[in-house]
């Protein structure tokens, strides 16, 4: 058996997302060995490849630290299920996740505001938008979201209103990227990553993904997609 051997990528993928939306957590070594045939090798060379085809994130220990929609640390969002608690990848990502996992179709969403330190906990599920007026601020534009990927997601946040992200921006000094309410964020992360626990899953395209943000009613040059959203 190859190190190289790409036939178990999609064998290792759902591994990784099935113990996430489980579990989670990210699989541990034995559980990918055995996604790859019992070769802990192939795993990770497997692992390396879906990192470059961004299906997922590696640290620098090789091990997973981003399976959108989920997270294995902390960025700022805890999603609770009636069984199992995810760390959220971000506010679309925290989002996505009732609407991925089957078991799952109502979670609590807790965070705090980055510009007062509020705390934040909203139920979302499969049916409507949450009520509520907090705001989503993204701060990288989609073509550039996997420049620094861990930063792009640790700078989609929740806010109490629109004025804690206009402090925010000039505490920071940072330059005001897209501001959401809570419908249009729902409306995003509802179907965004709808497959990606099947086998055969595949990236949007970016003239899909700018449909699919025009549908949320996310356009402009914020919003023009590239082969890396």
């Amino acid at each position: 058996m190859r190190d190289d051997d790409t036939s178990w990528d999609e064998d290792v993928r759902l591994a990784v997302y099935h113990a996430f939306a489980r579990h989670g957590r990210a699989p541990a070594a034995p559980e990918l060995a055995d996604a790859a045939g019992g070769s802990l090798a192939v795993a990770k060379q497997a692992l390396h490849r879906l990192a470059g085809a961004h299906h997922l994130v590696l640290d620098e220990c090789e091990h997973v630290v981003l399976a959108h929609p989920f997270a294995a640390k902390s960025l700022g969002f805890s999603v609770m299920g009636s069984a199992t608690l995810w760390w959220g990848g971000c506010a679309w990502d925290s989002f996505a996740i009732p609407h991925l996992v089957d078991g799952e179709p109502e979670v609590l969403v807790a965070t705090r505001c980055p510009g007062c330190g509020q705390p934040h906990a909203l139920v979302v599920n499969r049916t409507a938008p949450p009520e509520g007026g907090q705001m989503a601020h993204f701060l990288v534009p989609a073509a550039r979201m996997w420049d620094d990927v861990l930063h792009t997601c640790a700078h989609q946040r929740l806010f109490c209103r629109e004025s804690c992200v206009d402090a925010w921006l000039a505490e920071t000094g940072r330059t005001k990227g897209a501001v959401l309410d809570l419908a249009t964020l729902w409306q995003l992360a509802r179907g965004w990553y709808a497959g990606r626990l099947e086998r055969g899953y595949r990236r949007r395209e970016p003239d899909d993904a700018a449909a699919y943000f025009a549908e949320a009613g996310l356009t402009g040059p914020f919003w023009a997609a590239t082969a890396g959203v």
